[in-house]
């Protein structure tokens, strides 16, 4: 059944993001001149993008609490390094006055999402086709897509482990007096997986957005294909992954880093020709900016530095794998590292930087994972995709594989962008943390199966919508 929401009204563009994507809409727009015309939709879909940048979504905690409670982050035991915060990722002492932000911000692009996407009828002029208006609405589409794709992800159990539990309301139509109930964790990734493949129909394959600072910040059909890789992985639906990530893979575009770019892409303004596929675009004119809460600050050791790399990931690396040097160090402390991939572009403190959503990276790791399972792909073994990986990193080559030589490729390849929490949760294994400087000790291991592996949903979202129920065990 198609669902409505409560949710504060969408103005869409999203003012405050001057130079982000494109200038700065006119702040006395009124919502209905927005809607009528070309023009106001598509500076409409182009704002829509400025909230991924949030701090309670890719700008800082959607990645670092999945980071921390995985097990590849840790806080310093050192009370110089942190500034207090991340305590309860790292601990995972969530209830439901302690929980993770993303729903509202997620459900707000889905709300801007939509109100694009109910407006498009009747809006083809002289200069504006058809074609015109069906770019948009995959981009919409796409907008949709992830933000239920990260809200199941982190409020309910895996599709692989019960998908006939309960997931999140999925939204296809805004209105300020809903209240939905939750759909269950198959229903949907069937929604994600039917908006992506409607998107990639409407999309024209060599559609990319003009006017932006980053091409790569905005959907294009390689991104859409990419995000459906990703949504049949999670799904085990292991050809269905395998052939989506073969439509990126053998896109000419995309090129896998070398050993040398693999160590510097992470600072660039804009990344060149290579392994990004989508990624949110980090500028201070973003009004979504998290500034001293963003993701650089936070793994910075000259900053916050709460979020630090594990041991437990940090010697997982050979030591001629050029991975080991994406960590430093401080020179006072012994075995105590944060990631670099967040190092940011050189602006003052706190700095920002790209975040990487999708890479082509990733399409290798997901059709070995697929090929292990049993896919087929012509020309393609996961000892081959495996290879394209450790070649480029100057790892040791496999000679044969297995779904566990898979899945530890992926977490030294995908470290600090998000996976592994979520990766441990679908593939049904335990997080096990030896180097803990936690005091929970009771939080420090999450067996498989266990409530803890859905996030609470906040109280404030049960109040306001009594058909909302809360995740068992909160």
């Amino acid at each position: 059944m198609k669902k409505n929401i409560t949710i504060l009204a969408c103005t869409i563009l999203l003012f405050g993001c001057k130079d982000f994507l494109i200038e700065e809409p006119k702040t006395v727009q009124s919502d209905v001149l927005t809607m009528s015309e070309y023009t106001g939709l598509n500076k409409a879909v182009a704002g829509a993008y400025s909230p991924l940048y949030s701090g309670n979504w890719y700008g800082s905690a959607y990645v670092l609490d999945a980071e921390m409670r995985s097990g590849n982050g840790k806080r310093p035991a050192e009370s110089d390094y942190t500034s207090g915060r991340f305590i309860v990722p790292y601990s995972l002492d969530y209830n439901a006055s302690s929980t993770p932000a993303l729903w509202s911000t997620a459900y707000y692009v889905i709300s801007c999402a939509n109100n694009v996407i109910d407006n498009l009828e009747g809006k083809t002029s002289t200069t504006v086709d058809q074609q015109d208006l069906d770019n948009l609405h995959a981009e919409c589409l796409f907008l949709r897509a992830l933000g239920h794709f990260d809200l199941v992800r982190l409020y309910a159990l895996p599709y692989t482990y019960q998908p006939d539990g309960p997931g999140i309301p999925y939204i296809f139509h805004s209105e300020s007096d809903a209240k939905p109930a939750r759909n269950t964790v198959k229903e949907v990734f069937d929604y994600i997986v039917a908006d992506l493949k409607e998107a990639e129909n409407l999309m024209d394959p060599g559609y990319v957005r003009s006017a932006v600072s980053d091409p790569a910040s905005t959907c294009t059909r390689p991104a859409i294909q990419a995000l459906l890789s990703r949504a049949y992985l999670y799904m085990g639906q292991w050809q269905n992954a395998a052939d989506y990530a073969t439509k990126v893979i053998t896109n000419s575009k995309f090129k896998m880093w070398n050993p040398d770019q693999c160590l510097t892409v992470w600072g660039q303004d804009v990344p060149s020709s290579g392994e990004v596929i989508f990624e949110i675009y980090g500028a201070r004119s973003n009004s979504y900016d998290p500034f001293w809460e963003g993701v650089s600050y936070m793994t910075d050791p000259t900053g916050y530095a709460d979020c630090a790399a594990s041991n437990d990931l940090v010697f997982l690396y050979n030591d001629d794998d050029v991975r080991s040097n994406l960590f430093r160090g401080v020179d006072d402390v012994d075995n105590l590292f944060w990631t670099t991939k967040y190092r940011g572009k050189g602006r003052a403190a706190p700095d920002v930087t790209n975040l990487v959503v999708l890479r082509l990276s990733e399409m290798y790791l997901n059709r070995a994972e697929a090929l292990v399972n049993g896919a087929n792909v012509a020309g393609a073994t996961a000892v081959s995709d495996l290879n394209v990986i450790t070649s480029n990193r100057n790892a040791t080559a496999y000679l044969a594989v297995t779904p566990d030589d898979v899945f530890i490729e992926r977490r030294k390849e995908l470290a600090w962008e998000g996976h592994l929490w979520f990766d441990l949760a679908r593939c049904k294994k335990s997080m096990v943390r030896t180097d803990f400087t936690g005091t929970n000790t009771v939080n420090k291991d999450i067996p498989f199966p266990d409530y803890r592996w859905a996030m609470p949903i906040a109280s404030r979202e049960l109040d306001a919508n009594e058909n909302l129920v809360q995740n068992t065990g909160y």
